[in-house]
């Protein structure tokens, strides 16, 4: 394959740009929308060779193409590559890319986890969720992202109040696995834990409380869901009411860990028994 011819662009307020314009306030403010922006040559080259999203754009820095051009070979005609000066990409984007690497996503519409669930996933069983719950920080929806890919989780299902696992940090932090694990965002937690037990999982409410059976006591099903809950408060009382609650074993005198680490700890005993 050969890389199609760049197009070059001199000024910070060309139209073509306007979805890479000022993205660290779009972040910040309002959302991605439709769209979403990729960061860095390794998310690209991830989105480019098993990505599930249809890419709109790539903006790249002049000084990145020749290095790139094996992978920009792969990106598909349809798709315009623009390049401009490092001085016009930080204007662009509002501060300076050091990575010089860009591309706008199109995020296409994404189903509640009823309607994921519903659906069906990946056939084949024993089959593993990752179930998050009011986790806002996109560095601990990144992580847990990536480690439901390590180990081996079919897919990730979000409530309503968890953040966009296509922003542009969590992308980066999951090593790009949210641009091709399957996932599902939206609704209430109960919603999803609903959701869930209806098509036959067993939901793990992950909690440090006293009267939780322990991780390695417990058999794994066919079909497991892990629910973790927000770093801080946790789980609520009722999504663990409506689960079966677990906790990790841990040193006397202290009782928790990140949430990302946990979802690592309890998703990789499941796939070590499962292997």
């Amino acid at each position: 394959m050969t890389m199609q011819l760049a197009i070059e662009v001199d000024r910070a307020d060309d139209p073509r740009l306007q979805a890479y314009t000022s993205i660290r306030e779009k972040d910040l403010t309002s959302g991605h929308g439709a769209r979403f922006i990729i960061e860095g040559k390794v998310t690209l080259e991830t989105a480019l060779r098993r990505g599930r999203f249809k890419l709109g754009s790539l903006f790249l820095a002049k000084s990145r193409l020749e290095p790139l051009a094996d992978l920009l070979a792969q990106v598909p005609q349809d798709v315009p590559i623009y390049v401009a000066p490092q001085d016009v990409m930080d204007a662009v984007a509002g501060f300076p890319m050091h990575r010089g690497v860009l591309a706008c996503g199109i995020k296409g519409d994404i189903p509640s986890p009823a309607e994921f669930l519903s659906q069906g996933i990946r056939a084949a069983a024993p089959s593993t969720l990752l179930m998050l719950s009011d986790l806002s920080n996109h560095d601990n929806v990144g992580a847990c992202f990536r480690n439901a890919a390590a180990f081996g989780a079919d897919a990730v299902l979000m409530d309503a109040q968890c953040c966009d696992p296509l922003y542009r940090k969590a992308i980066r932090v999951s090593s790009g696995a949210s641009l091709w694990l399957p996932y599902a965002h939206g609704g209430t937690g109960m919603d999803m834990v609903n959701a869930a037990k209806a098509e036959g999982y067993e939901v793990w409410a992950m909690t440090p409380r006293a009267g939780a059976r322990m991780l390695g006591t417990l058999r794994i099903p066919e079909k497991l869901a892990i629910l973790l809950g927000a770093e801080g408060p946790g789980l609520p009382d009722a999504l663990i009411s409506a689960a079966r609650p677990v906790r990790i074993p841990m040193s006397s005198g202290f009782d928790s860990v990140n949430v990302a680490t946990a979802g690592a700890i309890t998703l990789a005993h499941v796939f070590g028994q499962r292997t």
